[in-house]
């Protein structure tokens, strides 16, 4: 577990099909930044596209996902001088992945974080994913 503003957390980063079913999570602590984990989510993304929030806006992803023969379809940082351009109808595909961040919230294992170590923590969002695809 990580130390934030808010205290002890950890952040839970996921790669999804398109259709919002988990196909990788990774734990990091509450102070990591997102762009540190784009390398290893790239290794376990398929498809045509890598589509990604503002937190993981930076030229290294960018060359990364094209690198690997997907479409980097990233909201640009406000900061940026010149925003690349933005696929706005792929980009609408992003809300199945915050869906699939609600759904392993409804269950309260996960909701909660009781679990004291990252790698039971992460054996609930496990078993959580695991009954999201049966669903």
């Amino acid at each position: 577990m990580g130390r934030s503003r808010g205290g002890f957390s950890t952040k839970v980063h996921a790669v999804t099909t398109t259709g919002g079913k988990p196909l990788h999570l990774v734990l990091t602590p509450g102070q990591q930044h997102e762009s540190t984990m784009a390398e290893e989510l790239l290794v376990h993304a398929e498809g045509e596209a890598f589509i990604a929030d503002t937190g993981y806006d930076a030229e290294r992803i960018r060359a990364n996902a094209q690198n690997v023969g997907m479409k980097p379809v990233i909201h640009p940082h406000p900061s940026r001088k010149q925003p690349p351009a933005l696929d706005r109808t792929l980009y609408r595909l992003r809300y199945r992945m915050e869906c699939f961040l609600h759904d392993l919230k409804r269950f309260r294992a996960a909701a909660t974080r009781y679990d004291k170590t990252a790698s039971s923590y992460l054996a609930v969002l496990h078993v959580a994913s695991m009954l999201l695809w049966l669903r």
